[in-house]
């Protein structure tokens, strides 16, 4: 099969979306399928262009098998809501006008959360006479409501009539959580062309401990008997990572550290808001190999959402990369993902937004480190059972098929 697939996000970027197309798409390469991913210059979150790359109009390189042609865009820091909406438009053309002098593919891709990147999808399949699949990441635009980005306004409704309209064209639609499902049942979409294929995670890459733990640890300035708590990942609007300083504020003098690695949009507030915190350290955006020596250099892994009901439906990948380290989740996310963490005993829920419930449960984890250690290896398991990266590429794999027929 040949398979076009339309991202604004591939390595070397290191995001979710970023990991879970690279992840799918060098398993659909291995196996026999020939693979084109259509890009941008990597840029995210930073809104500067990777060392070794430049924003030209059309370059192309392969990663593992996979054909990847990027594009020009407009490049701009992940922040801010004029420049960010001008570099989510301006993929659209040029990943429309790649995507139609390739080799004519048997199906088209397009992934959220950049939405427009699945308006991109659903153009190149009409001008190539190709169904498309919609891979649903995110519920956008409700999303950025739930952020306080954007409210009711023409715009918006003018957003949610295109996705709906994106619903009706895509010949299939892979969402990540079952609540995803069920919002689009609700919505009219047809249930026959909607498939569920959870996040998951590359289980070689997060092998379980890693060597480098005891080391990782003294560069960091943690001590064999503190308590790391770590939060790995994109620090945004979604993400209120106010919980962890005000949490380490009432942790003061205690043997609680917490780590904040990563970018984003709030990256410099939160920053500016941890000066003078001892018990916080904060670190840039590290490449994708090195998160598993972080995880591992950890006792516990915060996993964090605002306070919402959309949020509900989501699920982070974070998770996943934590119960792969054998980490414990302290997770402060309601709903589906709080349903996960429950059944595969693998961490510990506290309420959103709540400091106090957060340092509680670091707490339990702190001063009972059997239970720790048993939640850790109850994620080990569930990963290799349940989210296993390659096992989601396969059923992935069967959805494009059935889109293509």
């Amino acid at each position: 099969m040949r398979i076009l697939f339309l991202a604004d996000n591939f390595p070397p970027e290191t995001n979710a979306p970023a990991a879970r197309t690279f992840d799918h798409t060098r398993v659909w390469a291995r196996v026999g399928h020939a693979v084109t991913v259509v890009t941008c210059a990597p840029n995210f979150p930073t809104g500067r262009v990777h060392d070794g790359y430049r924003n030209a109009l059309r370059s192309v390189e392969t990663i593992d098998g996979v054909r990847v042609v990027r594009v020009w865009s407009y490049v701009a820091p992940n922040r801010g809501t004029v420049r960010r909406s001008l570099d989510y438009l301006s993929f659209s053309p040029g990943a429309v006008a790649a995507a139609v002098v390739e080799r004519r593919p048997d199906v088209v891709v397009g992934t959220s959360p950049q939405f427009f990147t699945a308006v991109a999808a659903n153009a190149a399949g009409a001008l190539l006479r190709r169904p498309w699949v919609f891979e649903l990441r995110d519920l956008w635009p409700a999303s950025i409501r739930a952020v306080g980005a954007a409210g009711d306004g023409p715009a918006m409704r003018a957003l949610e009539a295109l996705e709906r309209h994106l619903y009706r064209r895509a010949a299939r639609i892979v969402c990540v959580t079952e609540p995803f499902r069920r919002v689009l049942a609700e919505r009219g979409v047809d249930e026959g062309k909607i498939d569920v294929v959870p996040n998951g995670v590359d289980l070689e890459m997060f092998a379980g401990d890693s060597g480098d733990r005891s080391v990782v640890r003294r560069g960091l300035g943690i001590g064999d008997d503190e308590f790391l708590a770590a939060y790995v990942g994109t620090i945004g609007m979604a993400h209120r990572l106010e919980t962890v300083l005000e949490a380490a504020r009432l942790a003061a003098g205690s043997p609680v550290r917490f780590l904040i690695v990563g970018e984003g949009a709030e990256r410099e507030r939160i920053a500016s808001a941890a000066a003078g915190l001892s018990n916080v350290i904060l670190l840039r955006g590290q490449p994708r190999e090195r998160v598993p020596a972080l995880l591992a250099a950890s006792d516990a892994s915060l996993v964090l959402l605002r306070r919402s009901p959309l949020f509900k439906t989501v699920v982070p990948s974070k998770i996943f990369e934590a119960m792969a380290m054998r980490r414990p989740v302290v997770l402060g996310v309601e709903g589906e993902s709080a349903r996960i963490i429950q059944r595969t005993e693998s961490g510990v829920a506290f309420e959103p937004e709540s400091a106090p419930a957060l340092l509680e449960a670091i707490e339990r984890l702190r001063s009972d480190r059997s239970l720790a250690a048993r939640l850790g290896e109850n994620g080990r398991r569930a990963a290799e059972r349940e989210f296993d990266r390659v096992a989601s590429a396969h059923r992935m794999l069967e959805s494009l098929a059935a889109a293509a027929e």
